[in-house]
C-alpha cells in the first residue's frame, strides 16, 4: 500500500500561492505574450484547463506550469519543477518540466512518448498555454484558483517515501 503525505495544507497552501502570487508583474516577451505578465497569463491556462478537463492534477499543471518564471528565464520549466517538488504530485512535477518539449522538439517528443499518456497531457497543456494569450481575458484570483483544485486534497496528494495512513485527515477539520 502506497501512503500518501498531505502536509500540512496551510503550509503548502501558502506556498503555491506564494508562487503564483511571485509571477504577478514578470512581463513576457509581447511578441508571443500579448496578454502581459505571467501570473495573468497562468490563470488562463487555467481557466482553459478547467474548461477541458476535470483531472486536478491536469489543472494543477495548467495554473503553475510558469512558477519557474519569477526566478529564471529560458529554463523556468526546470526551475519550476524544482519548486514545486513536494507540494504536489510527481505528475505534475513532471508535466511543469516537461512543458516546453513539445515547442522546443516537437517530433522527437512524440517519438520519446509514442504510446505514452503523459504525451495526450503534454499535448492538452501546450494547446492551453497557446490558448491563453488573450489580453482581455477574465480570470479569477490566484486563491480562487487554489481553493478550486485543493476542493479534495485527495487529489493533490503527496506520495509519501513511508507506508502508512494519510497525515492529515481532510474530514477532521476546516482545511482554511
Amino acid at each position: 500500500m502506497r501512503a500518501y503525505s498531505l502536509p500540512p495544507l496551510r503550509a503548502m497552501f501558502q506556498e503555491l500561492l506564494d508562487l503564483l502570487l511571485d509571477l504577478d508583474g514578470v512581463r513576457q516577451d509581447p511578441r508571443h505574450h500579448p496578454e502581459g505578465d505571467a501570473l495573468f497569463h497562468s490563470l488562463q491556462v487555467f481557466r482553459h484547463a478547467r474548461r477541458a478537463t476535470r483531472d486536478r492534477q491536469l489543472q494543477a499543471a495548467a495554473l503553475l506550469h510558469d512558477v519557474g518564471k519569477a526566478h529564471a528565464g529560458a529554463d523556468h520549466d526546470v526551475v519550476g519543477a524544482e519548486l514545486l517538488e513536494g507540494l504536489v504530485p510527481p505528475r505534475v512535477c513532471w508535466l511543469v518540466a516537461h512543458h516546453l518539449d513539445l515547442l522546443r522538439a516537437p517530433r522527437e517528443t512524440r517519438w520519446r512518448l509514442r504510446g505514452d499518456p503523459r504525451l495526450r497531457d503534454l499535448e492538452d497543456l501546450r494547446d492551453w498555454d497557446l490558448a491563453g494569450r488573450d489580453p482581455r481575458a477574465r480570470v479569477g484570483a490566484p486563491v480562487d484558483a487554489l481553493l478550486v483544485l485543493y476542493d479534495d486534497p485527495r487529489d493533490l496528494a503527496v506520495p509519501s517515501p513511508t507506508v502508512g495512513e494519510p497525515t492529515h485527515d481532510p474530514d477532521e477539520e476546516p482545511l482554511w
